[in-house]
């Protein structure tokens, strides 16, 4: 395979610092209207509609708002609306779509019945002139450019900052902007393991199944960096809470199974770094960490770094980066294409 063929999604996966640094001077203003208009309503929960790598990016939101906004969210159900008819009543909550393209009839049936029933609706998608975007009162441009990649990467990046930014718009904490304005730096050093990742992946080629795992924040990175692999590699890769995991899946698990695991620093490391010990020590485990922690990382056959001033609630910024050029780099390994994977399409169209 000529390696122009594969131009596209390395590249998507390069351009990635770029578009977090250009968010913030582009739509910090918007942010912070959005951010003044919830304020002035009545807003008791978030109620998030997304499917795919934007459905990862929701449960990103799902930790942040909860966390440092105390807004409780529910992920919704886009069937009730569609197949249903039946949908909740959406009381008092501030509705939000997360789409790439803004095209899924089932988000946009989410958001146009939010509207029917008064609700504040926000569309966050990289298609300003969308359905999605047409049909909500508000829209963050995640402004990613044109993804010519299959497997979307860019724009899931850039669906982070867009909720990271609408958290701190919303807590009107000076400290996190500035945090905001270090993740585009904090990327460009993470990317610089390209050629090591490269490498290790060859390790790999002939794995068929593998658990992910990840907790808190970085929940979100697990599940994104399985569907990376699942759709690039086919892989059987199965995200799981570190907590869930110890309830009972971790019996697949035997000397040399492969178990790839994000564990950055903050409130749930301590409950990873014990998974990790017990998965490397009592079970023999096969570790791929992606971590800013040095005990972490001394745990894994093949470590991969975050920088070691990431703050926990930008880390899955940073942290899916090393996954995504690990699937890129083990889909080249197996001898598949990495622009064009089978079965799927650009833009689902789900209803």
């Amino acid at each position: 395979m000529p390696y122009n063929q594969h131009m596209s999604l390395i590249s998507e996966i390069s351009e990635q610092p770029r578009i977090i640094q250009n968010l913030i001077s582009s739509q910090r203003k918007n942010v912070e209207d959005i951010a003044d208009e919830i304020k002035k309503r009545d807003i008791q929960y978030v109620f998030l509609a997304a499917r795919g790598t934007s459905d990862n990016a929701g449960r990103y939101a799902n930790y942040l708002l909860g966390a440092m906004n105390g807004l409780p969210l529910a992920l919704a159900t886009p069937s009730l609306f569609t197949y249903y008819k039946k949908p909740p009543v959406l009381k008092n909550a501030l509705v939000i779509g997360i789409s790439q393209s803004g095209k899924s009839p089932d988000i946009v049936s989410v958001l146009e019945e939010g509207k029917r029933q008064g609700c504040m609706t926000l569309a966050v998608t990289n298609e300003a002139e969308s359905p999605l975007a047409n049909a909500s009162d508000f829209v963050f441009d995640v402004q990613a450019g044109p993804e010519k990649a299959v497997a979307a990467t860019k724009t899931y990046t850039a669906e982070l900052m867009g909720v990271a930014m609408l958290s701190a718009a919303l807590s009107g904490n000076k400290k996190q902007w500035v945090e905001l304005n270090k993740v585009s730096g904090w990327m460009k050093e993470t990317l610089k393991q390209s050629d090591f990742i490269a490498q290790a992946s060859q390790r790999y080629r002939y794995i068929d199944q593998t658990v992910v795992l990840g907790r808190g924040f970085n929940y979100a990175t697990a599940f994104e960096w399985a569907l990376k692999l699942k759709e690039l590699t086919y892989i059987i890769a199965e995200p799981y809470s570190s907590a869930d995991f110890a309830h009972g899946p971790i019996a697949m698990v035997e000397s040399g199974y492969p178990v790839f695991a994000v564990a950055a620093r903050g409130k749930v490391f301590s409950s990873m770094l014990q998974m990790l010990h017990r998965l490397r020590e009592e079970i023999s485990a096969e570790l791929v960490v992606i971590s800013n922690d040095k005990k972490a990382l001394s745990l894994a056959q093949i470590p991969l770094t975050i920088p070691a001033a990431v703050p926990e609630w930008l880390s899955p910024l940073a942290a899916i980066l090393p996954a995504q050029l690990f699937a890129y780099h083990l889909t080249r390994a197996k001898g598949y294409d990495t622009e064009n994977p089978r079965s799927i399409r650009k833009v689902t169209e789900t209803k």
